[in-house]
């Protein structure tokens, strides 16, 4: 059956096809796109198709209807044009959105996305980082390719050879597959999604600001747990093999380890310290930016807080610092060079022009504590400077004022809670011990 019109109003329509009434009302012109804007709706009844009609109407006229159907692509492209975001952080952001944001619903209209589809999405990454069907299979990948796709093997037209046929055309052709290996799921960590849905959230955030949906969906939408934090700090025998084996190594390599151990710095913070930032008179040092990496490029920026925090060294961290410092003052005289005040600490370079790299000094320490034989990782030096003073009794808000920490401690209470009970029983045991218990 064609269609008829039933009914047209003045920005409404309503069109019978079949059993169906299909109710179209025009909502303007997409700021986006420039195209026509539609509201529809359909329904068998045609009393419900009035009623239908009104209502979207209505919402047009009182502008509760999606603005736009631009696609989550753009929506995210533009917020991150428009959103105010560490590069790093942003770099990241652009990682999900390509590996997996578009491929799911980067062309789906922004208005379209609902919470339900985004635990669906949620839960298929805690399953599988691929979201495959959970089916064991394995794809071929032909040489000079990037990807694993699957080869169908053709034979010629005709008779085969008296010799029998090649296992495939490809032989033939002096093509190389080679097989992949089979697909093993890797699940993302909830901690990792919940980083993709706080992103999701700031798009539909930024798309409900701007007129393009009505709601965000992100809002409603069930997130994974937050995990639990478990720091594992090495311990005091596994420091001091650590301290020693960096010492041997190199004597500035033993600094750069010494000085983490002590202080609990970031590396991010470390590497962009200058000797301008280091008072060994006094004992102090100023920790006031991080040298990060992100894009390919090399860069300083705030500290993550974007705070400057000070905090004392002791007297034997002061004389190893002096020795470093000696060692760079006689390399810049062999050189020809007067030494610069604001020189970085730690750098590969004989000026100390440019500190050292992120990723060499992560991998430099992940190796030496491979040859120890020893399971840790840089920032679990962090770890270790927070545990032994809050179980030496250290009071809360002074470890997290070393940690720079914010919300005076709240942080640090929630990472360390373990430490900070053994050090409330150690309390509890001095207190203990310097009562006399009364006799029954």
């Amino acid at each position: 059956m064609g269609k008829r019109a039933v009914k047209t109003r003045e920005r409404g329509t309503i069109r019978q096809r079949g059993n169906s009434y299909q109710v179209i009302v025009y909502a303007g012109v997409d700021p986006v796109t420039k195209r026509r804007l539609y509201l529809r709706g359909s329904t068998t009844d045609p009393n419900e198709a009035d009623r239908i009609l009104t209502r979207l109407c209505a919402q047009v006229d009182e502008q509760r209807h999606a603005k736009t159907k631009a696609t989550f692509r753009a929506a995210m492209q533009l917020w991150l044009k428009t959103h105010e975001i560490e590069a790093s952080t942003r770099e990241s952001y652009e990682t999900y959105a390509r590996l997996h944001f578009y491929p799911v619903f980067g062309d789906e209209p922004a208005g379209r996305i609902t919470a339900q589809m985004l635990e669906e999405f949620y839960a298929e990454l805690r399953r599988c980082a691929d979201r495959c069907d959970g089916k064991p299979f394995v794809e071929h990948r032909v040489s000079g390719s990037h990807e694993c796709r699957t080869v169908k093997h053709r034979y010629p037209p005709g008779r085969p050879p008296a010799g029998g046929r090649p296992p495939h055309d490809c032989a033939e052709r002096g093509c190389v597959v080679v097989e992949c290996q089979q697909h093993t799921c890797v699940p993302l960590s909830a901690a990792t999604i919940r980083r993709m849905h706080f992103a999701i959230r700031g798009v539909l955030s930024a798309a409900e600001r701007w007129g393009w949906i009505t709601s965000n969906p992100a809002k409603v939408a069930r997130k994974p747990r937050p995990p639990a934090s478990q720091p594992e700090p090495p311990s005091v025998e596994d420091a001091a093999r650590i301290a020693e084996a960096a010492w041997e190594e190199d004597a500035a390599w033993g600094t750069l380890v010494w000085l983490v151990m002590v202080t609990g710095v970031r590396r991010a913070e470390l590497l962009a310290l200058r000797w301008t930032d280091i008072d060994l008179v006094a004992g102090k040092i100023s920790v006031r930016r991080n040298y990060i990496r992100a894009n390919r490029e090399s860069f300083e920026k705030d500290t993550k807080t974007h705070q400057m925090r000070r905090m004392s060294i002791d007297s034997a961290t002061v004389e190893v610092l002096q020795e470093h410092h000696a060692r760079y003052v006689q390399v810049c005289e062999s050189l020809g060079v007067p030494p610069r005040r604001d020189a970085f600490v730690f750098s590969y370079r004989p000026e100390h022009d440019r500190p050292c790299d992120p990723s060499g000094v992560t991998h430099r320490y992940d190796r030496m504590c491979q040859r120890l034989g020893i399971d840790s990782h840089l920032h679990a030096l962090r770890h270790y400077s927070a545990t032994e003073l809050l179980t030496a009794g250290v009071d809360l808000r002074t470890v997290a004022g070393r940690l720079g920490h914010g919300g005076g401690g709240a942080t640090t209470l929630k990472v360390y809670a373990a430490w900070v009970n053994e050090s409330d029983r150690r309390a509890a045991e001095i207190l203990g011990g310097r009562m006399k218990r009364p006799r029954a």
